[in-house]
């Protein structure tokens, strides 16, 4: 999994911060909502054959599928999802934590999604899929350090 694009900034604090300030710059939620599809269209190519219920994340209501690699110094995903808005939100996700050591995860709450005013927009069901994507990020990363 060396084509992934993350991480974009040197730490998940910097990288929070980046999305705050570009969701800043939109006046309303429609353009956020676009932005967001956008940014799903720049995840990396995901293999069909990843697609399998082994690597389905459970409790989205959306086929989300996410692959982990690598170990305590340096833990990867790969996911992707069918939803549009989804595929944004798992960009997000990514940007923040894939590419870090397991202890910078677990030292980082995803601030990014009150700072953005992420958790006021999202329908129930897309809110219990971001806690599950972001609940399964945490798990690989202190199976990891472990």
């Amino acid at each position: 999994m060396n084509d992934t694009p993350f991480p974009l900034e040197a730490t998940a604090a910097e990288a929070q911060a980046a999305i705050a300030d570009e969701f800043a710059f939109f006046g309303d939620w429609s353009e956020r909502y676009q932005y967001l599809i956008d940014l799903g269209r720049k995840l990396p190519e995901f293999p069909e054959a990843w697609k399998t219920d082994e690597h389905r994340l459970q409790g989205c209501q959306s086929m989300v599928w996410i692959v982990p690699s690598g170990d305590a110094s340096r833990l990867d995903f790969a996911a992707i999802s069918d939803s549009a808005i989804v595929s944004g939100l798992v960009y997000l996700a990514l940007r923040v934590y894939s590419g870090r050591p397991a202890a910078e995860i677990l030292a980082t709450q995803p601030d990014y999604i009150a700072a953005i005013g992420l958790a006021s927009h999202l329908s129930p069901t897309r809110s219990n899929g971001l806690a599950a994507l972001l609940a399964f990020i945490r798990d690989r990363a202190r199976e990891a350090a472990a």
